[in-house]
């Protein structure tokens, strides 16, 4: 049986990540960016961290973002905010990150800054800080088309938490 199971990740998008989880649950990272970019055969995934539960969600959310397009550009302008019910927090993870990817889509708004509020295993409150969509400044990277369940993972730590989605692209 293996004492630890380690997480190498990928260079993609210029974000370099390396970190492992033990098996008493302990998150040990050392990364640039608080999330990383998972390469799959036909989809793309996030993994991200955060000191809680709330902020690895808020951090997964930036993931999505700098997948679509450089966050970089995206000035602090406008708020939204999102109040969100499901069963679980499985189902909260997967209604956030749609709901981010929905207001890009549907809403043509771009969050830059995300910010949790209220988080249980049935309710998610938070704000979204962005501006609205401009194809003149914002240059797009890919076309995210879902958030997924498959492989769906959830850890938490006394010492972190761990998530990681797959996005269909």
């Amino acid at each position: 049986m293996l004492d630890r199971c380690y997480f190498t990740f990928l260079s993609v998008l210029g974000y370099n990540c390396r970190g492992e989880i033990t098996t008493e649950g302990k998150i040990i990272t050392e990364m640039q960016y608080p999330f990383s970019i998972l390469e799959h055969p036909s989809d793309l995934g996030i993994e991200a961290y955060g000191k809680t539960l709330a902020e690895a969600f808020e951090n997964a959310a930036k993931g999505l973002i700098s997948i679509i397009l450089d966050s970089a550009t995206i000035k602090s302008s406008e708020s939204r905010t999102v109040y969100l019910s499901g069963g679980n927090y499985h189902q909260l993870f997967v209604k956030w990150l749609s709901e981010v990817l929905y207001l890009y889509d549907g809403q043509h708004f771009v969050g830059g800054e995300f910010m949790i509020h209220e988080l249980t295993p049935n309710e998610l409150k938070a704000s979204i800080v962005g501006e609205t969509f401009s194809a003149a400044k914002h240059q797009t990277r890919l076309d995210v088309k879902a958030v997924t369940y498959h492989q769906l993972f959830i850890h938490q730590a006394d010492d972190g938490c761990l998530v990681r989605v797959y996005l269909d692209v």
